[in-house]
Formats: structure tokens, C-alpha cells, sequence
């Protein structure tokens, strides 16, 4: 399951990860003995029934699910591979089997910096991609937050330092702000006689660093780099009156933002997400969260389900229960494709719902943005195939129409209704999604059958026998990259049969060395030609364990130059693309295709000649262009394609392409832009 480290011993690491099974995700002694006997199992390959004599069958169950994603692990498991559809079912069958592999996962990213460059960044790139969105979906924030932040640091360290550096920079006037907003407040709550805890939190590096890209802002303009929270401790029967009379007095205190109230005390999150959240206006006018909780609530929000288990009687485990059916429901589909279920196990993990009601006043949770069809779909897979629209407060609509919160929905149907192609860009929901699938492979298994019946009773009437061979030809010769969808045209006589049978008769007049040159032409299309610009001898660059005489490809996405850190992808085609270190695409390749990444490094003293795009600001001096576009023309070294400004009051930013050959011209020549008078900031862009 996991890479030994140097200084990284099996007993050290099997105790702390009993120790966060207990302290932090707030799991019992079955999940602890597993934890414990997790490392001991893969070294001595303990036989299952020795542990059941020894803890029981349910010591022996769990353990039994994590020895299965352990040999997942020793097979290079990857997402786009079949087993890993068996490693997410095995999650499914035991909800602790998922924790404590999130603890063991969470231990090893605290430990990461003991591995290899490789093994960091890959670990990384999994577990933000995979582990940190289950570990939300669970409802373990700190522990999402905290997998969130590692995997960036050991993905994309060089801008979580800058983040973590511009924070502590700024944590003196943060903190004396955070005490100037909850020294009034805490005075009022005692007044009232509410026994509470009061803290001010500052958010994620990970979640600072997405707000910055969604809002295309600097740090400096981020204002709710931080959240107020104040967890009550209260009977759960005054839990509700409580933390709204709390929050009567917070915007008695600071004008609210109307359009940021979320109420999750009154309908949880799917995930058991319980709190009050506001942003109001603070001291110096500033934005300021504020979340309100109970001390029960704030338990659940930082152990997710396995708090429930504690609480068992006040709140169930019924959603987490359906959605594990779900999984189970979906995985057991044998022709599921593993990344389509991860891209669509990502839909569930949205923090905005919307709740309508059924004609009988049963409520339902939907993610924000669904569709009547996906309401359909979540009633019953035979009613959303035969959805033909709804009543929705008394009002026809169509099966497009986006619900709202508070509608109650009829869904209509009609037994001559079919699921269409075009339904996929309509429904939003993982479980619309996956049943949508099955019912159209369903349908078109039907109508190739049907093709395919009247395509053998046409061709005996001619003497030929439709054999798999012949069939491969037929799919071939008109297009087709599927059986399926060339049978279910043939049924649907979008192609004749007398087309089939003049195909069958030119392949019949076909000569011994028109096959030959037809296997010569299927050979060479194996072959990609590659792009003159960009291909470049193996001489400068080697790949892996010091392969020689390979074609590579300089991927366009991040446009490295000689003296990048770098690494090699292979191609579908079997060409070898050369991304930096920190490209944007880096951790989806990671996660979804690791067996396809090679080592890469440059060898020798420079390379070909590449494009870089730098991001230049500075004084809007109108002679600074000038200076900008001689210093280039004067270095012999660097050739300039082109150069754009846009000016703004005061300033102006421009991008200039230029041509260099290596990292060290770049950084000379960066040095000498920035040298210039007027000049701010000089950034290479276009990674």
C-alpha cells in the first residue's frame, strides 16, 4: 500500500495511524486493531482465519478489504485500470476499510518528504486527486484540508511557498484583526449567558490558492482569508434556537451580506455537514465569515460520519448508507470505465444543493444545477428512461427545466418514451449519468441484435456467412470504430444491405498483394509523423534508464526549454511528450495514467531554439518599450517573435515572446529585462 522511506519504520507508521484512526477521525478498537495489524499483515501474510480466532470476524472482515487494496497497490494499480474499479468496491463494502486508509494515506503525505522527487509528486498528485475529494465526501474536513495542502506542496511547491510566505508575512495584522472582530462578540454572548468557544480560523493554502485562480486576483486582494467560529455547547434540544439567536446577535453587531446566509442547520449537507454560515462587515469594512455550531455539530464536521456513530439515535447514517449503495450499485456494472466513475463520484462533492418535494412532501437533496431528469433518475431508473417531462407547482415543464429550492415535482411519463443520446447533456447528477449509460448500451445492444439478425438472413440469401473476420472487415470498410454502432445503422437502414453485400463483392475482387499492402498500410498507422517544430534528437534529452535513439515531443501546454525540470509521457501513439515539473496537467496524468510516466533529463550544453512568453509590468513610460525591445535586439543569443502592451493608468502590462535555447539564457535575459528602468516584475507565463 505504501513505499518504504528511509527512517520510516512499519511499527512507527502502523501507530500513528491507529492514532489518527482514534484521535482524528474518531473511529473504536475494531478499526484500531486493524490499523495496527495492517503492516504486520502484508509482511507475514497472516491467513485470514487466524486473525478472526484471534479479534473476531469483524477484525477479520475489515482486514480482509485492506489486504485486497494492499495487493491493488503491489500491481502498480492505476486509475485508468480495471482493478482499480475493484479497489473502489472493496471501499464500499465496509465504510471503516475507506477511513482507515484515509489515515494511512493522510500519515504518508505527513512523511512524504522522506521519499524520492518521483514518489512525492505521485503520491501527491493521487491523493489530491482521489483520497482528499473522498475524504470530503465522508465529511472529514480537516482531514480533506490537510491532504489538500500536502498534495500541493509536493505537486506545486513553488507556489505554496509563496502563499505560506505572503501568510506569515501577513499573520501579525490577521491575528490583532481576528481579536478586534471577537472581543466585542465574546462580551455580548456571555451577556446572554451562552456557554461557548470562540476562535478565528485562517483558510486553507489549497483553498486560498483556488479563490485566486477563480477570481483572477492578487493575494493582496483577497479578503476572507480567514473565518469566525463559534461553537455552542447546548442541549441538542436547544441546538437549532441557539444557533440562530447567536446569529441574530452577530448581525445585530455587523451588517450581514444577505445574498452569503447558508442555513445547513435546518437541511444538512449530504455528507452531515451541519452549521450556520454568514458573511457580515466587519471593523476597517472588511468581509468576515462567521459559522455558528454546535459543539456536537463541530464534531461531526471535523470526524465526519464516524461521529454519527457516537451521536447514533439523534442523526442517522442513512445518506452515507445510500450513497455506499450506490457505489456498490454502479461498480457492479462490468462495463464500467473506472475515470468515468471517478469524474462522475466528483459530481456528489458539491457544496451547493438545492431540496424540492415530492406530490407526497418527501424532500429530496440534488446537487445545484439539476435537471426534472435527474430527479427522474433519482426516483427510479425505469422512470427516468421514461420521463417526458413534469408538473412543477402545478406548471408543465420540460425535462430540461432546472429545479429550484421548495418545488414540489411530479415527474411524468409515457411507455413509448426511450432514453436519448442527447440526455447526457442534460442530466448532472452521477447516478442520471451512470443509469443513462446502462439504458442507452441496453438500447443499443437491442438494435445491433436486430442488425445484426437481419444482416445473416440477407447474406445467406446471397451465400455468405457473416463471420467475426468478415464483420471486423465490414465495420472498417464504412468507418465504423464500433461493432455496436455499425449493426444498430445497418438495423436502423442507415446502411442498405445491398451496400454490405457490394463491399463484400470489391473485397472478393481484391488481389493476394493488395492484402499485403493492406497489412503494410494497418503496420505504419501504428506510426505517428512527427511535428518538425518540436521533435528534437534524443541527444539533448534522456528518458528513462538512458534510451537512446527515440523521437520526443515538446508538449505544447507548458513549453518547456532546455534546463527545465522535466518528465516524458507516453503517447497513445507510443511518442514520448516532455512536460515541465509543475505543469497544469502533471497531476491528472499522475493519477489517471502513472504507468505511462518516464524519467526525463537534458543532457549536454543547450537545446533547439524554443518559444517562452513572459509576463512583463511596469510604469507606463513611454520610452520603456523601447528599452525593452533594443536590450533584445542587442542579445545575440535570443530571438524576439513578438511583443504586446496594454496600457492602464499609471502602468502597463505586456507579453513578450521570445526564442531561447536554454534556462540559463532565460534567466539572464529575465535579469536584464528587470534591470530596465520602469520595469516591476518580469514572469514566465504559459505553464
Amino acid at each position: 500500500m505504501h513505499f518504504k522511506a528511509p527512517g520510516f519504520s512499519g511499527l512507527r507508521h502502523s501507530i500513528e495511524v491507529a492514532q489518527i484512526v482514534v484521535e482524528e477521525v474518531g473511529l473504536g478498537r475494531t478499526s484500531v486493531i486493524c490499523a495496527l495489524l495492517y503492516d504486520t499483515m502484508q509482511i507475514a501474510r497472516i491467513p485470514r482465519e487466524e486473525i478472526k480466532n484471534a479479534f473476531g470476524e469483524q477484525v477479520a472482515f475489515i482486514c480482509d478489504g485492506l489486504m485486497k487494496v494492499a495487493e491493488l497497490y503491489e500491481r502498480h494499480t492505476s486509475i485508468e485500470n480495471d482493478n482499480f474499479r475493484k479497489l473502489l468496491f472493496t471501499f464500499a463494502q465496509d465504510l471503516r476499510v475507506i477511513l482507515v486508509i484515509l489515515a494511512e494515506r493522510l500519515n504518508l503525505m505527513r512523511h512524504l518528504k522522506l521519499y524520492s522527487e518521483e514518489d512525492q509528486r505521485s503520491i501527491g498528485s493521487e491523493v489530491g486527486y482521489l483520497y482528499a475529494p473522498m475524504a470530503h465526501r465522508m465529511g472529514l474536513y480537516r482531514i480533506k484540508s490537510e491532504m489538500e495542502d500536502l498534495a500541493m506542496k509536493f505537486t506545486n511547491r513553488q507556489v505554496y511557498n509563496e502563499i505560506a510566505r505572503k501568510l506569515n508575512e501577513t499573520k501579525r495584522s490577521r491575528d490583532a484583526y481576528i481579536d478586534n472582530f471577537i472581543n466585542p462578540l465574546k462580551e455580548v454572548l456571555l451577556k446572554h449567558g451562552f456557554k461557548f468557544e470562540i476562535k478565528g480560523r485562517t483558510k486553507t493554502i489549497n483553498s486560498i490558492y483556488n479563490k485566486l485562480k477563480k477570481s483572477n486576483v492578487e493575494f493582496e486582494q483577497v479578503y476572507d482569508l480567514f473565518a469566525i467560529r463559534v461553537i455552542l455547547d447546548c442541549d441538542y434540544e436547544e441546538e437549532k434556537s441557539q444557533c440562530w439567536r447567536v446569529y441574530s446577535i452577530v448581525t445585530d453587531m455587523y451588517q450581514p451580506n444577505p445574498t452569503r446566509l447558508r442555513d445547513w442547520i435546518s437541511v444538512p449537507k449530504s455528507n452531515g455537514y451541519e452549521c450556520l454560515h454568514t458573511t457580515v462587515l466587519g471593523p476597517e469594512n472588511k468581509w468576515v465569515e462567521v459559522q455558528i455550531r454546535t459543539r456536537r455539530m463541530d464534531e461531526i464536521a471535523e470526524k465526519g460520519f464516524a461521529a454519527h456513530w457516537k451521536y447514533k439515535g439523534i442523526k442517522t447514517e442513512k445518506s452515507m448508507e445510500n450513497w455506499l449503495g450506490h457505489i456498490r450499485e454502479i461498480l457492479e456494472n462490468p462495463e464500467l470505465n473506472a475515470i468515468d466513475f471517478i469524474d462522475d463520484f466528483k459530481l456528489d462533492l458539491y457544496d451547493k444543493e438545492v431540496f424540492v418535494f415530492t406530490p407526497k412532501g418527501d424532500l429530496k437533496r440534488l446537487p445545484k444545477g439539476s435537471r426534472v431528469l435527474d430527479f427522474a433518475f433519482d426516483i427510479h431508473s425505469n422512470i427516468g428512461r421514461r420521463c417526458v417531462g413534469a408538473i412543477v407547482n402545478q406548471r408543465n415543464v420540460p425535462i430540461r427545466y432546472e429545479l429550484k429550492n421548495g418545488d414540489q415535482v411530479e415527474i411524468l411519463t409515457s411507455n413509448h418514451q426511450e432514453p436519448k443520446q442527447d440526455w447526457l447533456n442534460i442530466v448532472v447528477t452521477s447516478r442520471a449519468k451512470t443509469k443513462l449509460k446502462q439504458a442507452l448500451k441496453e438500447q443499443m445492444f437491442k438494435q445491433s441484435e436486430f442488425g445484426r439478425e437481419l444482416l445473416v438472413r440477407r447474406l445467406k440469401n446471397w451465400k455468405y456467412e457473416l463471420t467475426d473476420t468478415l464483420l471486423s472487415q465490414l465495420m472498417r470498410g464504412f468507418g465504423y470504430k464500433d461493432i455496436h454502432v455499425f449493426l444498430c445503422d445497418v438495423g436502423n437502414e442507415k446502411i442498405s444491405a445491398v451496400q454490405v453485400k457490394d463491399y463484400i463483392q470489391q473485397l472478393e475482387r481484391k488481389e493476394d498483394e493488395q492484402i499485403e499492402a493492406q497489412k503494410s498500410t494497418v503496420s505504419a498507422d501504428k506510426f505517428v509523423k512527427p511535428d518538425e517544430e518540436l521533435t528534437n534528437s534524443s541527444s539533448v534529452l534522456t528518458i528513462d534508464k538512458n534510451l537512446s535513439g527515440i523521437d520526443f515531443q515538446l508538449a505544447k501546454c507548458c513549453n518547456p526549454i532546455f534546463g527545465d525540470p522535466v518528465f516524458g509521457f507516453v503517447s497513445v501513439s507510443g511518442g514520448i511528450k516532455i512536460h515541465r515539473i509543475g505543469c497544469p496537467n502533471e497531476a491528472d496524468m499522475r493519477s489517471k495514467f502513472g504507468y505511462r510516466i518516464v524519467r526525463a533529463q537534458w543532457s549536454g550544453t543547450h537545446g533547439n531554439m524554443s518559444a517562452v512568453t513572459l509576463r512583463v509590468t511596469g510604469s507606463d513610460d513611454i520610452g520603456i518599450v523601447t528599452n525593452i525591445t533594443q536590450l533584445l535586439g542587442k542579445d545575440q543569443d535570443v530571438r524576439l517573435r513578438s511583443i504586446t502592451v496594454d496600457s492602464s493608468v499609471g502602468g502597463f502590462l505586456g507579453t513578450v515572446t521570445v526564442l531561447v535555447n536554454s534556462t540559463d539564457r532565460l534567466e539572464s535575459l529575465v535579469k536584464k529585462i528587470k534591470a530596465v528602468k520602469g520595469v516591476y516584475t518580469v514572469d514566465r507565463i504559459g505553464n
